[in-house]
């Protein structure tokens, strides 16, 4: 959470800064707002993280598989942007795109021998690649100057390219994903007018509503009653 209200404080600092600037009374691109249709591209960064609760019974009965940790790696996402302009506040807004995620999930294991007890740490790592097919309202706050600030909300289907991927003799033990998912979004952002284009920075949550475990007869898989998706992603937008 620390690293959210870092990027929260930047973006907020930085459109302080843009309308503190003398000579932005002069706005760019006065007509921008107006247009019906917008269109560009989006670049980010992205960190996939899961929600995970285990079976009761596999705590009560302190299985082989007790814990599971659960370490976020950083990854990056690539957009197309089709916006449609609502009215002088709200826009509508389709990004369809590529993200690009890792999650590690630590397994504690509990391994007996004779009287002699030992736990062992296996570490698997998730990787996904997610077609997403974003679709969002879009309130804008009004204008001041060259910048405006604005929340979002919608949500967002996706399909992970590597929930069928062949898991080779090297990686096993690994548990399989659900190959789709829905999230449920909102985030908050500021658009920035320059003279030639308009460019946004944006922070997004999200918050998988799918149960995404593979059911498998190990104790790997059986050790989840649920396992929910989570992201954050801080984005670039060029229109």
């Amino acid at each position: 959470m620390r690293k959210i209200y870092s990027i929260l404080g930047l973006l907020l600092l930085m459109a302080a800064q843009l309308h503190a600037q003398p000579g932005k009374h002069v706005w760019n691109k006065p007509n921008y707002d107006q247009y019906p249709f917008h269109f560009g591209f989006a670049l980010g960064y992205n960190q996939m993280n899961f929600r995970i609760i285990p079976k009761a019974e596999m705590l009560s009965n302190f299985d082989s598989v007790y814990a599971v940790e659960n370490t976020p790696r950083p990854g990056f996402n690539i957009h197309m942007v089709g916006s449609l302009r609502l009215g002088n506040y709200f826009d509508l807004r389709f990004i369809p795109g590529l993200a690009f995620g890792q999650r590690d999930l630590t397994y504690n294991h509990r391994v007996v021998d004779g009287v002699d007890t030992t736990i062992e740490r296996h570490v698997m790592a998730i990787e996904s690649t997610m077609l997403s097919f974003p679709l969002y309202f879009k309130y804008r706050a009004k204008r001041l100057n060259n910048w405006r600030p604005y929340l979002l909300f919608g949500g967002n289907y996706t399909i992970d390219l590597e929930a069928r991927k062949k898991i080779k003799e090297e990686e096993q033990p690994k548990i399989r994903l659900e190959r789709q998912d829905f999230y449920l979004e909102a985030g908050i952002g500021v658009d920035y007018y320059f003279p030639f284009f308009k460019l946004a920075t944006e922070l997004r949550f999200s918050w998988g509503i799918m149960d995404m475990i593979n059911i498998e007869n190990t104790e790997y898989a059986l050790f989840y009653d649920k396992l929910n998706s989570r992201m954050f992603t801080l984005l670039i937008f060029v229109e």
